[in-house]
């Protein structure tokens, strides 16, 4: 129903900056990618994969974990089917694979993975110290 994309990953300095992006496309007629709640997780190497943000399907509400919140933005833009997440004062810990998922129909920001139905393949970000 919907294909994932992500991109923009690649390796930063402690302290530095990064925007990823999701590109998401349909093949429904009438496809819109507001039909979805959208958020990014990340896994690190040895780690579970973990929430960090959620945004609703007209992006008005947005949710953090702790781990992220005041660092991280998450923001979408629906007419071009894009997700994005903007990524300040990046930490080494802050390593991992990142993926953007999506729950068709979502009615609520979950933080466990099991509640969204698509996933992309992930774009790695690596955090030097």
């Amino acid at each position: 129903q919907v294909q994932l994309v992500e991109s923009g990953g690649g390796l930063v300095q402690a302290g530095g900056s990064l925007s990823l992006s999701c590109a998401a496309s349909g093949r429904t007629l009438g496809w819109t990618l507001g039909w979805y709640v959208m958020a990014w997780f990340r896994q690190a190497p040895g780690k579970e994969r973990e929430f960090a943000a959620g945004i609703s399907q007209s992006g008005g509400t947005t949710y953090y974990s702790d781990s992220v919140k005041g660092r991280f933005t998450i923001s979408r833009d629906n007419a071009k089917n894009m997700l994005y997440l903007q990524m300040n004062s990046l930490k080494p810990v802050d390593t991992a694979v990142y993926y953007c998922a999506a729950d068709f129909l979502g009615s609520g920001i979950g933080t466990e993975g099991n509640k969204y139905n698509y996933w992309g393949q992930g774009t790695q970000v690596t955090v030097s110290s």
